[in-house]
């Protein structure tokens, strides 16, 4: 396999690119992409069986039950990240390790019933929250550790609906190359 088709496989909708001015339309649209995915992975998911689960969705990526869980806790910091900002001045976020994360137990073995239904329940609070917010809550800002500078509650709006299809995208593609469809 080519550096290229590996880098198609880790990207398959392209490294996230944010506008040069977020609108209120393209926040809309992220919200919409925020509140129709826990529905629209379940569909996708719903009749792969163990082994189809347990199949990375590239060379040495996650399995497809990893990524359903991976979403689920990742979505879960952003909400709380959201929260922090909201409440907080310039709030320093908490970093997690999604790699060390996304290797234990309940990652790998777990049934993905309850993160969809967690994914349900967090991204109902979210959306329900990010349509409340004024302009000016939308540009308070946290500072993520990892990167040492700070994102507004704009841009981390879009990176979690470009998250939500990044990774729909991972599990999708793998369906159709293997023809689980």
């Amino acid at each position: 396999m080519t550096d290229l088709e590996l880098q198609e496989l880790r990207y398959p909708i392209g490294k996230l690119q944010l506008p040069e001015t977020i609108t209120e339309a393209h926040i809309k649209d992220w919200i919409d992409v925020l509140e129709a995915f826990p529905s629209k992975l379940e569909t996708l998911v719903r009749n792969l069986n163990d082994d189809q689960l347990d199949t990375p969705y590239r060379p040495k990526g996650w399995t497809v039950r990893q990524v359903v869980h991976h979403v689920s806790d990742s979505h879960h910091h952003s909400y709380i990240r959201f929260k922090w900002a909201l409440t907080e001045d310039k709030p320093v976020i908490k970093y997690y390790f999604e790699k060390l994360w996304a290797e234990l137990d309940d990652s790998k073995t777990a049934p993905i019933q309850m993160s969809l239904d967690h994914l349900k329940a967090v991204h109902f609070k979210l959306a329900y929250l990010l349509k409340s917010l004024t302009e000016s809550e939308f540009n308070r800002t946290f500072i993520h550790p990892e990167y040492s500078n700070e994102f507004s509650l704009k841009q981390n709006t879009a990176i979690y609906a470009w998250h939500c299809n990044h990774h729909y995208a991972h599990i999708e593609n793998l369906m159709k190359r293997k023809g689980w469809n």
